[in-house]
């Protein structure tokens, strides 16, 4: 059971079944000396805390990750040097840039994806036992693909990881699939998740989507929170949603929310490098508790934190769903 995950109770005038922490951003963009900005970064329970692995633009606007830890998933000591891998399941370890990271716990170690810049972008994946020394694998997929998401578990003895097909610029399309793996090696077996919605059934989710934190198996199969996408007269708008996955079988999709369940509506969601954006990537939940906490990235400069119910996110998406 995950305890003493963060947590704040909902306002008293609030419906939603997402809210916001009072004091967001968690995590400033300077919190490091050579930050620009810090957001879309992942975070697991980890000992007697946690730790995580964090997107930090540099001055120079390159883009890195790096590993950071916090007694209470709130307040976290990020390293001021970027990760450095060493050989994994490869000797390839080329890599241009590395951003949007996700972490999840499997078997016997700390798995991280994130996308890797290697002609284009693309899934890297690597490991850790201690977030001290890190090993970098081969990549999952060949460019142009972002949003590498990897199941808690294997699935019918498989990995399974979920990633969004794209291009390689400012992506103005893309759908959510499903592919399985042996060995967190070889990568087949791709089946299409979920596509954008059209403009007049669920706006927000139009343009594009991309799978968020890792997903989180539930009695009613497996929640996965994700982004989508308009393309506005103002530029691209990211929104949350979620959707219920079957557990045996993915790619088959039970619920799916059609309103959004947090939107940029906060100053510092609006405004920053890249306004309008609310970007999950972690998420700690305990069941138990009925608790949920998601990160995400606020208009990619910072890191916030949203709580929520599992029972009534859930239940939400029974009674809005597509």
């Amino acid at each position: 059971m995950l305890k003493n995950i963060p947590w704040q109770e909902k306002p008293h005038d609030s419906n939603d079944v997402l809210w916001r922490y009072s004091s967001n951003p968690i995590i400033n963009r300077n919190a490091i000396p050579q930050s620009n900005s810090i957001f879309n970064s992942a975070v697991v329970p980890f000992k007697d805390g946690y730790a995580g692995v964090f997107r930090c633009d540099n001055k120079a606007v390159q883009m890195n990750i790096f590993a950071g830890f916090s007694k209470d998933g709130i307040h976290w000591d990020l390293a001021h040097d970027p990760i450095e891998f060493l050989p994994g399941n490869t000797e390839m370890i080329d890599s241009d840039y590395k951003y949007d990271p996700r972490v999840v716990f499997i078997e016997d170690r700390y798995w991280i994806t994130w996308c890797n810049g290697y002609h284009g972008p693309t899934i890297g994946i690597g490991y850790t036992f201690d977030f001290k020394e890190f090993f970098q694998c081969e990549n999952a997929f060949l460019p142009f693909n972002r949003n590498g998401v990897l199941f808690p578990e294997k699935i019918n003895g498989k990995y399974a990881m979920l990633s969004r097909p794209s291009d390689n610029g400012h992506t103005a399309f893309g759908d959510i699939y499903i592919s399985y793996s042996p060995d967190m090696k070889y990568w087949g077996e791709h089946r299409l998740v979920m596509k954008v919605v059209p403009f007049e059934h669920s706006a927000w989710q139009s343009t594009k989507i991309g799978a968020g934190p890792i997903p989180i198996l539930t009695d009613e199969g497996w929640l996965l929170f994700y982004h989508g996408v308009i393309n506005t007269c103002n530029g691209f708008r990211y929104s949350v949603g979620a959707a219920l996955l079957e557990r045996e079988a993915p790619e088959k999709v039970k619920f799916r929310s059609q309103p959004y369940l947090l939107a940029p509506t906060s100053p510092y969601e609006m405004m920053g490098d890249v306004p309008n954006v609310v970007f999950p990537c972690a998420a700690l939940c305990s069941l138990e508790e009925d608790r949920l906490a998601l990160y995400y990235g606020a208009a990619d400069t910072t890191t916030a934190l949203a709580f929520g119910k599992p029972s009534e996110i859930i239940e939400f998406l029974k009674n809005n769903s597509l």
